[in-house]
């Protein structure tokens, strides 16, 4: 079952910008569905009037899980602030990275097939998170066709970003995978109306090289010779991006960057997940 203490609080943690500020009602925040639309970077649905329907916002707290595999399947969710992931779990309780969410992004969507959620979402850091009830859904879409079509466009978005991840897997080196890692991620803090070129790393180096197929080794010897040579700058998780057409365009690190940096790689990455671990203890 989702838990409930931070719908009680829904009120207590919001920030102050428009698109967050929403309205008050019997003590909770709501939005209407215009502000959902633009959320979710598509036009409004001009057949419904957008004042008649609210959708609720919940709080999550850092580390809290929003919904767990098997769970069964009523909500669709979207992040209106902070950042999460999505996990599969194998029998040994070992972790497969799915995906990052963050502001726009629609969470619960693999659970429509079967009516249980196929994933796990994580809060990665505190989270505000509009609630969209499934059935109350498919109820306005039979009403009204325009919004059925405009959420049935959002769930393809979501489904072509998950294809666009599994050919950058299978296509290229370790090298080129966490440069466009960091591209995407700085294109998504520019769309959200924050800096592309210094942002903070919200998940683990673990949980980047599970996302990508990597080991935490090999990211944080990526990072560091990344940095080594002038395409950014590493400072614990903070990031700081200095040529974005070369991370871009990256296919593999120059063979002596290479080898220079692979006798000190498990140093480092032993260091930098200790880092992980003590950010993620004062965060927790």
């Amino acid at each position: 079952m989702q838990s409930q203490p931070d719908q009680r609080n829904a009120s207590s943690t919001m920030h102050s910008t428009p698109m967050e500020a929403g309205r008050q009602r019997q003590g909770r925040l709501w939005s209407n569905l215009k502000e959902v639309c633009d959320l979710l970077h598509i036009p409004a649905a001009v057949s419904v009037n957008s004042e008649e329907l609210l959708f609720q916002h919940v709080q999550f707290k850092t580390g809290q899980r929003v919904h767990t595999i098997g769970q069964a399947f009523d909500t669709l969710y979207i992040v209106n602030s902070g950042f999460l992931k999505t996990v599969l779990i194998d029998e040994f309780g070992n972790e497969q990275v799915l995906s990052f969410p963050m502001k726009g992004d629609m969470l619960g969507v693999d659970g429509i097939h079967t009516r249980h959620y196929a994933s796990e979402a994580v809060a990665l850091s505190d989270c505000d998170l509009i609630l969209l009830p499934f059935k109350k859904l498919t109820a306005l879409g039979r009403v009204h066709m325009e919004l059925e079509n405009l959420m049935y466009g959002v769930m393809s978005r979501e489904l072509v970003r998950e294809q666009a991840m599994i050919g950058m897997l299978g296509a290229l080196s370790a090298e080129a995978r966490v440069a466009r890692f960091l591209v995407s991620l700085a294109d998504r803090f520019a769309a959200m109306g924050y800096s592309s070129k210094l942002f903070n790393l919200r998940m683990t180096r673990h949980e980047i090289g599970s996302y990508l197929g990597l080991t935490l080794e090999t990211v944080s010897r990526t990072l560091s010779a990344f940095n080594e040579i002038g395409l950014i700058t590493v400072d614990q998780r903070t990031i700081g991006i200095k040529d974005a057409e070369a991370l871009k365009t990256l296919r593999r690190l120059p063979p002596s960057r290479s080898r220079t940096k692979g006798a000190g790689a498990k140093q480092k990455a032993e260091t930098d997940a200790a880092g992980d671990d003590q950010v993620l203890a004062t965060t927790a």
